[in-house]
């Protein structure tokens, strides 16, 4: 079988393209535009671990750039799609909100059309934790009302789900969303709290801490999200709408 891995370059994207080309099992196209959010460095050296495998490919390409997503969606005619590309970063979003529109919503929205065009067995894309914003309740729940994001970050990825919810009911697509909770792990992101937390402490420096160290937030290892991702992906629902998780 045929996987496209989006944002393969990334985090998450890494360790999912590993994983499944470690299985042997499958063909797997990574496609990244490798930005420069944070070090494109670290992002090469992800991806020359994944050029170890034969079953990998890689190619820089931008979905947010229709005819070259298209393009490569077309010619590697895959049978599942991982969406994990993404403007990544909460903080960020409130001083570049443009990069978001660019890559979260017209970029998904181009994944989501190459799926139309051509549907494959199941589109897995990254949402995240970030839409329960202002009214949510504890424990987070996947029935909760998600109306109140408190960053563009968050809203964007709201919006990733309105629009695949429409695809799914429209389209007869069968897409699962997929709420991230802040992952770490190897390889991790040098944005992250874990690996600011590790740097600031081996340095001897103090801690940077927002919303007054209020802050309580959820981590999961990568590990457990390349599980959950993979076994939603070959196993999606029978009936086609959305179901974020």
């Amino acid at each position: 079988m045929k996987v496209l891995v989006t944002g393969a370059a990334g985090f998450i994207g890494y360790h999912v393209a590993r994983r499944l080309a470690e299985s042997n099992r499958c063909e797997v196209l990574g496609v990244d535009n490798l930005n420069d959010y944070y070090s494109v460095d670290l992002k090469r050296a992800r991806l020359a671990e994944l050029e170890k495998f034969e079953n990998f490919r890689f190619l820089k390409s931008d979905f947010s750039d229709a005819t070259a997503f298209n393009g490569v969606y077309t010619h590697f005619k895959p049978d599942y799609v991982i969406h994990l590309g993404a403007q990544a970063g909460v903080r960020y979003s409130t001083e570049n909100p443009a990069a978001y529109v660019q890559s979260n919503i017209t970029g998904f929205l181009n994944v989501l059309e190459a799926c139309r065009a051509h549907p494959p067995k199941h589109l897995v894309f990254a949402s995240s934790s970030s839409i329960y914003g202002a009214g949510a309740t504890l424990p987070f729940s996947e029935d909760q009302i998600t109306d109140q994001p408190i960053s563009f970050y968050g809203a964007t990825k709201k919006s990733n789900e309105l629009m695949a919810y429409s695809y799914a009911h429209l389209h007869k697509l069968r897409i699962t969303g997929l709420r991230f909770f802040t992952v770490y792990g190897p390889w991790g992101r040098p944005d992250m709290t874990p690996i600011l937390f590790a740097k600031a402490i081996s340095e001897g420096q103090p801690l940077k801490l927002f919303n007054e160290g209020k802050s309580l937030p959820d981590f999961t290892y990568v590990d457990d999200v390349v599980d959950g991702i993979l076994k939603v992906l070959l196993y999606p629902q029978a009936e086609p709408p959305l179901h974020p998780r």
